[in-house]
């Protein structure tokens, strides 16, 4: 029985017997296809309980159990077991527990990539989140680091958890430059933050956000941060 070239949907042969099997099969493989959306790209083995028609993309060079021997391939769960598609070049998919687009340059799946060369070079567009719990004191590095080589265009925040202390208002920015992203922030709950830059800022080595007390000291509180940024892919050797 013949298949179609790109999805291999099985094609009804003439005269052929229980045709609704032939249909149901290449209808399935059309929804799992169709707006592409994959459950995890992380998972080496099936899960044990998954829902029907879940997708998942089988790590590349990875694969066990039911998955084995396909790696960088869709698994999708229909009729109880699991299928396979193999990506073509151009695919784009998004993947539910990262909150990612990635695109299949015919060799690799690259992550929100914007544009891309034959030679896998991109450009990247990110956006970064974290919660910053704070902690008692005037300033604070968080754990999270803007990325080595990195264009940032801008962070977005907001206070979750109400902050507290003696201070009258706090501040955003790197280490030198502690008010870059913003300066003059409330402290209640819902407060927020836009910070841009007049012109994006390169950073090339890993840096740390800081905040900055001001007119006290910080004693407690939450705060959701974003950095919105860009990175740059190198050509494949």
């Amino acid at each position: 029985m013949a298949d179609t070239p790109s999805l291999k949907l099985p094609l009804v042969a003439p005269s052929q017997a229980q045709k609704h099997v032939t249909v149901n099969e290449a209808l399935a493989r059309i929804d799992a296809a169709l707006q592409l959306s994959v459950v995890s790209r992380v998972e080496n083995s099936p899960p044990t309980l998954t829902e029907e028609g879940a997708v998942y993309l089988v790590p590349p060079g990875g694969g066990t159990n039911a998955w084995d021997g396909h790696g960088g391939e869709l698994a999708f769960f229909v009729n109880g077991g699991w299928a396979f598609l193999e990506p073509l070049a151009g695919w784009r998919l998004y993947v539910a527990d990262e909150a990612a687009y990635l695109s299949f340059d015919g060799v690799v799946w690259q992550e929100n990539i914007l544009s891309m060369g034959p030679s896998g070079a991109g450009m990247r567009a990110e956006t970064v989140e974290t919660d910053v719990v704070l902690d008692a004191g005037a300033d604070q590095l968080t754990g999270f680091v803007i990325p080595s080589g990195a264009v940032v265009y801008g962070v977005t925040g907001r206070v979750t958890d109400a902050i507290t202390g003696t201070l009258t208002e706090w501040s955003l920015g790197v280490d030198g430059f502690e008010d870059r992203y913003g300066s003059g922030l409330g402290l209640g709950a819902g407060s927020w933050l836009r910070g841009l830059t007049g012109q994006p800022v390169t950073y090339y080595s890993a840096t740390q956000l800081k905040l900055s007390a001001t007119g006290g000291d910080f004693a407690s509180g939450t705060i959701k941060l974003a950095v919105h940024l860009m990175r740059f892919e190198l050509p494949r050797a």
